[in-house]
């Protein structure tokens, strides 16, 4: 049996996609209102496991009766688009649930959720939207800066241009988005909860990495450092700017693991194989350490025949590679996936002060119906690096144990891998 390998290529538009499990995404299946009125969504005749127009109904009906140009509440965070940047709409996220303000916006703390609820959840947050330059320097910077910051909620009064409008968003690096509309004015009702040793460091002269890795050893998770970051919060005073929210959540991922990365080379290696495994929102991941110097590999292997991949017949396995030297291009063919996964693995190494050769196979099943953002990726590697390993003294044994739960026969892995050369295989028994 044939598996399809992506190519390595820079760069992709969206009308020709060089990625096969992007093409195959903007290839679904139709669905026809035809189709859609002989189902009625009774017979699932689009091949989805429950239809997507009724779930949306039940999400959206109660959740537009509390929606007005005029509204107040908890505010847990801000977003960032991307869109015609350097022009980009920026705003706090106002939460329609009091009591969960602060879960809503929080992936580290969503493991376990399934997809009704993770969609539930985010479609309790409006977005509000304001145009603004990235380098911008005004009040509603200001008081965006202040939301982002703060360790809890803030309450906030917001008057939008006119009613926010309903309409769920997926992305393969961000959460679901909910509501959103045009913001025509803000004012933060209370004084934001701001921690005094992080107004510490976002008040010295220091470059937003700096600033980065010492909120973190500080304790600041990831999640936190994302929202933080994207409201230009962080750096030089003169040169500090927003920073999309997707490429923030990456951005963190990238600094935060660089670091330990530094400290991991200077670890004595583990003297044995250790495989950790978990599972998740139909994601398997089956994580792989050898002894050696650092280096790391992801896989991620689609299944055919999915809504992300209609149009292939057979798994879709994509694989990208750093040595021990690190990486000096973006990881295209996984995106921040590879970087979500990699934090994983860095995290728990410099934890347990050893080095080690890492390998993540993560193999995606027709389950995973809709994206929910790279905090899975995140979140499923540090389940399975904080459980207890199994360990082996072959590398061959190692192997066997791992393909014993994976769907696609580990050879076809071996024969892709850089860092599973015949050679190192032989050379360690």
């Amino acid at each position: 049996m044939m598996y399809a390998k992506m190519p390595i290529k820079k760069h992709q538009s969206r009308k020709k996609p060089q990625c096969k499990v992007t093409d195959a995404m903007q290839k679904t299946y139709p669905r026809s209102k035809e189709l859609c009125l002989i189902c009625k969504g009774g017979r699932l005749l689009c091949g989805l496991p429950s239809c997507p127009l009724l779930k949306r109904i039940n999400i959206q009906r109660p959740i537009k009766e509390k929606l007005s140009k005029d509204i107040s509440g908890p505010s847990p965070s801000i977003f960032v688009g991307w869109k015609g940047y350097p022009d980009v709409f920026a705003g706090p996220m106002i939460s329609l649930n009091p009591e969960k303000a602060q879960l809503l916006d929080d992936p580290g703390r969503w493991y376990g959720l399934n997809f009704d609820e993770i969609i539930g959840m985010r479609s309790l947050l409006i977005r509000s939207k304001k145009l603004e330059r990235i380098q911008a320097r005004n009040k509603f910077i200001e008081n965006s800066q202040e939301i982002a910051l703060a360790v809890k909620p803030t309450e906030i009064e917001t008057e939008f241009k006119k009613t926010p409008s309903y309409s769920l968003s997926f992305s393969a690096t961000q959460q679901p988005m909910g509501p959103s509309g045009i913001l025509k004015r803000i004012r933060i009702t209370e004084n934001p909860k701001i921690p005094g040793r992080v107004e510490s460091i976002v008040s010295d002269e220091l470059k937003a990495v700096e600033m980065t890795i010492q909120l973190y050893k500080k304790g600041f998770d990831v999640y936190y450092l994302t929202k933080v970051l994207a409201s230009g919060a962080l750096g030089l005073r003169d040169s500090r700017k927003m920073v999309p929210t997707r490429w923030s959540i990456t951005t963190v991922d990238d600094i935060i693991a660089k670091e330990q990365m530094g400290r991991i080379r200077e670890y004595p290696s583990i003297n044995e194989a250790h495989v950790y495994s978990n599972e998740y929102l139909h994601n398997h991941f089956e994580i792989l350490l050898i002894p050696g110097p650092w280096e790391f590999e992801q896989f991620e292997a689609w299944a055919p025949k999915t809504l992300w991949t209609q149009k292939t017949k057979e798994p879709v396995i994509q694989e990208e590679y750093e040595s021990s030297k690190g990486r000096t291009t973006y990881a295209m063919k996984e995106g921040g996936g590879y970087y979500a996964g990699r934090i994983g693995v860095t995290e728990a190494l410099d934890a347990m002060k050893k080095q080690a050769r890492a390998i993540i196979f993560r193999e995606i099943s027709g389950g995973y119906i809709i994206p929910v953002g790279v905090w899975e990726v995140r979140e499923n590697v540090r389940k399975a690096m904080g459980k207890r390993p199994r360990k082996f003294n072959s590398l061959k044994e190692a192997l066997q144990d791992i393909g014993s739960r994976l769907t696609i026969p580990i050879h076809e892995y071996i024969k892709r891998s850089e860092t599973l050369r015949q050679r190192r295989i032989n050379e360690w028994t």
